[in-house]
């Protein structure tokens, strides 16, 4: 019976791991510098990493490897799981973080702009230059250290890792908390507006700047913390739960407050004209 999954001792398995999410970066980022014509550092985190291509690889070697024997069925095989290995990063990074890292909705026969299909497509053929021509040079050079000396340096990798993933937490927990604040400023300022409707103008306005400079304070704190982010994600946006639908100026909602005031007088004008009229049909 063939073999459904490749087997791997878990130290060799995170050395290829690490291995290919630098490889990743590598490449990413020069295709980015590429296109942008400056160098454009790529990656999650803050180190040169993409463990996105880490874990692909990790797939390709554990879930494609047996199906070397079947090119069409290992080139499908390559397009969906990597395809939905990408939908679903794209997704959990979005939840965690409410930002997206990428966006192919700009992109024919893409799908919530997670994935695309010459995207997908390109998974397979990158699959089979990996596990058919790359790989096979990087597991002789892998197996040749010492189970010592790939358990020692794997420990290591480990822990850089687990650092630089702390700092970019920590990091993303503190913009996170920003977003979240500045949707609830975003709340505020629509309930004002609203508001504006049956106040009258000096109390919206007082009120109305007093949000316009908190929201201008939260919105520097977001440049500040997804600066790092955005140098290296042009397009990156925040996720549409943090995401301002429109912009309120004050002048808009002074405006309201005014009509607001002017409909109250005229109301009141108007009462004041039939009372006038009643009396002056009794008398």
């Amino acid at each position: 019976m063939p073999e459904l999954i490749h087997i791997v001792p878990m130290r060799e398995l995170f050395l290829y791991f690490s291995l290919y999410s630098f490889l990743g970066w590598c490449m990413e980022t020069a295709f980015c510098s590429i296109r942008r014509h400056k160098l454009v550092p790529r990656g999650f985190l803050y180190g040169p990493v993409c463990p996105i291509y880490g874990a692909g690889v990790v797939l390709m070697i554990t879930f494609f490897t047996p199906l070397k024997g079947s090119i069409p069925l290992f080139y499908v095989s390559a397009v969906v799981v990597m395809s939905s290995w990408e939908y679903f990063v794209s997704w959990l990074l979005e939840v965690t973080t409410h930002m997206k890292y990428w966006d192919y909705s700009d992109q024919k026969f893409n799908l919530n702009g997670r994935v695309c299909l010459w995207i997908s497509l390109t998974w397979g053929v990158l699959s089979y230059l990996v596990i058919f021509w790359i790989h096979p040079p990087v597991e002789r050079l892998v197996q040749s250290f010492s189970p010592l000396a790939q358990t020692i340096l794997s420990s290591c990798l480990a822990t850089a890792f687990l650092v630089d993933t702390v700092f970019t937490i920590r990091s993303l927990v503190q913009l996170s908390k920003v977003l979240a604040d500045l949707a609830t400023i975003h709340d505020e300022l629509q309930v004002q507006l609203a508001l504006g409707k049956a106040e009258l103008q000096d109390r919206v306005e007082e009120r109305a700047t007093a949000l316009r400079a908190k929201y201008n304070r939260q919105a520097l704190l977001v440049e500040k913390y997804s600066r790092r982010f955005r140098s290296g994600y042009s397009k990156l946006r925040v996720g549409r739960k943090f995401q301002l639908q429109h912009q309120i100026h004050l002048e808009d909602i002074l405006a309201s407050a005014r009509q607001a005031k002017e409909n109250l007088d005229r109301k009141i004008q108007q009462g004041k004209e039939r009372l006038q009229s009643g009396i002056g049909s009794n008398n």
